[in-house]
């Protein structure tokens, strides 16, 4: 069975296919510049070798319209018609409180997904026009909707409520809902299978830490609470987004500088976090070279980084009264060393003891870094979420 994957963003669409009987992809890539000038394709087989098309890709419609040209291309692609395409799955960022797994697409489920556009109004309709091209250009293959919240729909309400009147709640749907819920399914399971663990008898801390980020306490298998809340902005210090914050400091400098709505927003999704506090950039990589180079700023920004994400790690603790094992993934996760030991220092009154020399070795593969006597152990696991995606539209669509 062959799957095509579609991430569809504002200005991009990621792509993988994949051949789900020999779990291999046949080919991958993304469109970048959607809507712009300079827009192009940028594809690569599954020898590695890469090809970059350019083109006025205005559209969604006309976005996939290249993904499919160059997957069916002679010299580039893997698939002699598109009748080999067996079915599409999506990432979706937002199913609101409506989906809590994934389904086939259909015209009801649009009409949901159209319903939280309010509550998701970057992401929805993106994700949406997706779904519209495959409908106008692969009108009888199936669909498959695969969410980002979903997985954090176990949370108990206590968990998800916000300390507001309840009335507000059951008006717009005020709650934590989480997002990166796949990436967190997926390095759980994979975590358990590494490591002998009962998915149904375990407890687990997943740590999806990269540009944006959030932490899941994981029970039996089910997410019990995030990180994220209502929007992606609450939680860890992120790349761009500020994280946790106390309201009134919105509301003061909402006052004092004079900002919109718009403008607020902007300020603490994409100006705020390491990119703030460093003055340097929003990218790990540049934040840790300017702390050697002896940025005062960068160093802090790399303090709170990590002091957020130990934190949360001790938050969840509680919460799952103690856990088998940590989980790193992320790009930051799964290659950052020493986040992910300055993170995990001094919880080793928690059983969280990391051994230094492995970690060290360890960027971007599945492996343990904790020490044999560690009573929680501590894993790096790549996340794969298009797989977890495709294997969600296999089953799916395959009854």
């Amino acid at each position: 069975m062959k799957i095509l994957v579609l991430n569809c963003g504002s200005s991009s669409v990621k792509y993988k296919l994949f051949d789900m009987e020999s779990k291999t992809i046949l080919g991958q890539g993304g469109v970048e510049k959607l809507g712009m000038q300079g827009s192009f394709l940028k594809h690569t087989r599954p020898d590695g070798q890469k090809v970059t098309l350019e083109g006025e890709i205005l559209t969604h419609s006309i976005a996939v319209e290249y993904i499919l040209g160059v997957l069916l291309s002679e010299k580039h692609g893997a698939i002699k018609s598109l009748d080999e395409i067996d079915a599409v799955g999506h990432r979706l960022v937002h199913g609101g409180e409506t989906f809590n797994k994934s389904v086939l697409i259909n015209d009801e489920v649009i009409s949901k997904i159209e319903e939280c556009i309010e509550i998701a109004p970057l992401h929805n309709p993106p994700n949406l026009a997706g779904i519209n091209a495959i409908r106008e250009l692969l009108p009888n293959v199936p669909q498959v909707g695969v969410f980002d919240t979903a997985f954090h729909q176990t949370m108990p309400s206590y968990a998800y409520m916000y300390g507001i009147p309840y009335s507000l709640y059951k008006k717009y749907g005020i709650r934590r809902y989480g997002f990166h819920g796949t990436s967190h399914r997926y390095v759980s399971k994979r975590a358990c299978e590494l490591l002998g663990l009962d998915v149904n008898n375990s407890k687990l801390i997943t740590c999806h830490i990269g540009n944006g980020g959030s932490i899941t306490a994981i029970k039996n298998g089910e997410s019990v609470d995030t990180s994220m809340g209502f929007t992606p902005v609450e939680g860890l210090l992120m790349g761009t987004r500020c994280g946790d914050i106390d309201l009134g400091v919105v509301t003061f400098l909402m006052d004092k500088e004079m900002l919109g709505t718009d403008s607020a927003s902007t300020l603490f999704n994409k100006h705020s976090g390491l990119l703030g506090i460093s003055g340097v950039s929003s990218d790990m990589r540049d934040v840790n070279q300017a702390v050697k180079d002896g940025n005062e700023h960068a160093k802090l920004a790399l303090d709170m980084y990590h002091y957020r994400i130990k934190k949360y790690i001790g938050a969840y603790m509680a919460a799952l009264g103690g856990a088998d094992a940590i989980v790193f993934t992320g790009g930051v996760g799964e290659n950052g060393d020493n986040s992910r030991l300055q993170a995990c220092a001094g919880l080793e009154f928690l059983g969280i003891k990391i051994d230094p020399a492995v970690n060290a070795t360890v960027h971007g593969e599945e492996h343990i870094i904790s020490t044999p006597d560690s009573a929680v152990k501590v894993i790096v696991v790549p996340t794969d979420e298009e797989f977890m995606i495709a294997s969600d539209t296999m089953e799916i669509a395959g009854k």
